[in-house]
């Protein structure tokens, strides 16, 4: 899971997570550091503006999610 690094890179912090979500800040915290429901996934990516799937790991396969639209794009070197 990577939606610490995805709120850092929204310019959130948990706390503003947290309170978005109407949940208190060790409630968002178990939810990160244990295994959250896909309803919390679900309310987290809402809050944060991506698809679910950028919440997971990335792949290295050259392929990544546009943050704006959530389209594939796949990358190759020259």
């Amino acid at each position: 899971m990577r939606i610490k690094e995805v709120i850092k890179e929204k310019g959130f912090t948990a706390n503003m997570v947290a309170s978005k979500l109407g949940v208190s800040q060790p409630a968002l915290s178990q939810a990160l550091n244990g295994n959250p429901t896909v309803e919390m996934l679900n309310r987290i990516a809402s809050v944060l503006g991506v698809p679910v799937v950028e919440l997971f790991e990335k792949q290295s396969s050259g392929i990544i999610i546009c943050p704006k639209c959530g389209s594939y794009i796949r990358l190759t070197a020259e």
